[in-house]
């Protein structure tokens, strides 16, 4: 067997773990977890159903922990499990130190309310980026956020990728236009499909119900040096703490690293199913998923473009993850969503003339020229 050959097998592999619909292109909503992450839960279901030992269902949140901290290059200290991006961020907000947190308004709303909360409770304030003219979803540079930080910014709150328009966030200029502020990543839907330096990032929160393919109820956060010197556990729960058994009726310590963010015990069914998922992504590696999506990414772009329907999402390979936002004009995304349902195609409606398209690695040419062939044809 060839050198070429051994790469291919493990990616084959990999492609035949999953088993969703070929028309499936909707991977920013929800990823169809894989065979490997549906036995994980049902054999840890099992386990539970015969009594096996706490010890040895926990011990699935070490194996994800130790997943993660490979694939996004924080130490396995600084990261922890979380039941969704929601909650990671939620937990992000109410340790902040006191001060304003720059957002835009365009973030999806797990981005949003978390630092609205915080805003309620008094702790920080909510200063919302600038808009750009006659652009009200223009994405976040790093040029707009070097403009709109002031003395008063205590953190910069950003996707990864964009919900709604899938522009992909520069976050190593990010990083220098924050300074020495806290740069927190909402990575749901960029992490484990895009090879970059995810540690430019001081709080990376990711869900992993979407491209990751873990499921619902699975998700981490990781932080850095400078949050872990910064952010406060106040929703931290009883496992955040030194001597957690120690039943004293008196608070303890908090754990120095991501883990005093826990609140309580983690599901092991959901621990172990994020660990099959990450490892899953390991066995073929992130540049090689990234180069399979960006390929049928470019494919689905440029046959949009010569069917004549517009494409409102970036097209450069450097601006874009696997999300391509289709234009259909006069108010016609609904019937258009209709009609890619009809052909079996799975897509999302964002807005009126917005027909959200998102595809992964498992994503076939044909399921791409289905969809075209639909929203080509019009009503």
């Amino acid at each position: 067997m060839s050198a070429a050959d051994d790469a291919v097998a493990p990616f084959d592999a990999y492609l035949a773990s999953f088993r969703e619909p070929p028309g499936y292109l909707n991977f920013a909503s929800y990823g169809p977890p894989s065979d490997a992450v549906v036995e994980t839960i049902v054999d840890l279901a099992r386990d539970a159903s015969l009594g096996r030992s706490a010890a040895h269902l926990h011990a699935q949140d070490r194996r994800a922990l130790d997943a993660v901290a490979r694939l996004t290059g924080f130490s396995p200290e600084a990261v922890t499990l979380t039941t969704s991006t929601s909650l990671g961020l939620l937990q992000v907000a109410f340790g902040l130190p006191r001060g304003d947190v720059l957002v835009s308004e365009a973030e999806f709303p797990a981005n949003l309310y978390a630092w609205w909360r915080s805003e309620e409770a008094g702790l920080t304030r909510v200063r919302s980026m600038p808009p750009v003219a006659g652009d009200a979803l223009a994405p976040v540079t790093p040029e707009r956020v070097a403009a709109a930080v002031g003395a008063d910014t205590v953190a910069v709150a950003v996707s990864a990728v964009d919900f709604r328009t899938g522009a992909r966030a520069d976050l190593a200029g990010l990083r220098e236009a924050v300074g020495d502020r806290l740069l927190i990543i909402d990575g749901i839907q960029g992490f484990g499909i895009l090879d970059t330096d995810w540690t430019s990032a001081d709080a990376l929160v990711v869900g992993g119900q979407k491209w990751l393919r873990a499921g619902w109820g699975t998700g981490f956060t990781a932080l850095s040096p400078r949050a872990l010197d910064r952010l406060r556990p106040r929703l931290g729960g009883w496992t955040g703490v030194e001597d957690p058994s120690r039943y004293d009726g008196r608070p303890h310590a908090a754990l120095p690293g991501a883990q005093r963010l826990s609140v309580t015990h983690a599901s092991p069914f959901a621990s172990g199913a994020l660990a099959a998922a990450l490892e899953l992504i390991e066995s073929v590696g992130v540049p090689a998923i990234e180069a399979r999506i960006a390929a049928t990414t470019e494919h689905l772009i440029t046959a949009l473009l010569a069917a004549g329907v517009a494409v409102l999402s970036p097209t450069r390979r450097d601006e874009r993850a696997g999300i391509v936002v289709a234009n259909v004009p006069a108010a016609g995304a609904p019937s258009a969503v209709a009609r890619l349902a009809d052909a079996d195609v799975t897509a999302t409606q964002h807005g009126p003339d917005r027909v959200r398209l998102s595809v992964h690695a498992t994503t076939t040419v044909d399921a791409v020229e289905t969809a075209v062939e639909v929203l080509a044809t019009g009503p």
